[in-house]
């Protein structure tokens, strides 16, 4: 197990221990090991394929839905192995929401995508779901953008707007552990800058782990970050000693140009 430097002091929300992912025969993680500290944000940065994707992933269950990709080692939440039998992939994806790279909102209304989940969850009162609505967009920096138009479809939104409407829907299941698949890589400086600022107030009620293909962002948002190269966790630390005395060479190459 690689302890995440710093961090003892820390509860750990989720353990990966052993892990391996592969697509029919080719193995895209190797041996991944990784400590989640709880209420903090952990970045994965490496080259472009180098397996950050395939990584988290893996950290909700997505794979199960991928033909031909297959999952071994153990990964925990809260001590508990997600990939057990007799777990429920759905109520994993319930603890442990994803955003995605590109916004994918429903064709839908505003209010619709936000409680899309808590009526698929059983909610039914009309006075609830208004009240998730407005908590999850108020949560996402989204309500005051959007309150007079709640019925307007979600493809009328901005990029940057419907990535974080994509970020309520996510927040209206109430989930424990937030992951960020490059969740500003198709937007826009300006709505960059919101979605980070949105990533520093989740962390304290969310564990937020995020993928991104930007060193200078995972420095301005993250506590912690993951180097991946080749389908290997290389190195993992405090975001400032990542940046500042990487342990490996190989880590130092990446951040400091060299490499990739």
């Amino acid at each position: 197990m690689i302890q995440t430097p710093d961090a003892t002091s820390l509860h750990d929300k989720m353990n990966v221990v052993d892990l391996d992912v592969f697509y029919g025969n080719f193995q895209a993680i190797k041996k991944g090991n990784l400590a989640v500290p709880d209420h903090r944000v952990m970045a994965l940065i490496g080259p472009s394929g180098c397996g950050k994707s395939t990584f988290i992933r893996a950290l909700n269950r997505m794979h199960d839905l991928t033909p031909g990709a297959r999952v071994e080692g153990t990964i925990t939440l809260d001590g508990t192995d997600i990939y057990a039998p007799d777990i429920d992939p759905v109520t994993v994806r319930h603890r442990i929401g994803m955003v995605f790279q590109r916004p994918n909102p429903f064709p839908k209304s505003i209010f619709e995508n936000v409680v899309y989940g808590p009526k698929i969850h059983g909610e039914k009162n009309a006075k609830r779901l208004l009240e998730i609505a407005e908590k999850s967009l108020r949560a996402a920096a989204l309500w005051d953008e959007v309150k007079d138009r709640l019925n307007r479809s979600a493809l009328d939104l901005s990029g940057g707007q419907q990535q974080r409407l994509c970020i309520a829907r996510v927040l209206a299941v109430e989930p424990e552990v937030i992951l960020m698949d490059e969740p500003a890589s198709a937007l826009d400086p300006i709505a960059t800058s919101k979605i980070e600022d949105l990533i520093g107030e989740l962390k304290k009620k969310y564990t937020v782990i995020i993928v991104t293909h930007s060193m200078q962002q995972a420095a301005r948002i993250s506590d912690f970050t993951t180097f991946f190269l080749l389908g290997e966790l290389i190195e993992v630390g405090t975001t400032s000693d990542i940046f500042t005395r990487p342990k490996d060479k190989r880590t130092e190459d990446y951040i400091t140009g060299r490499y990739g």
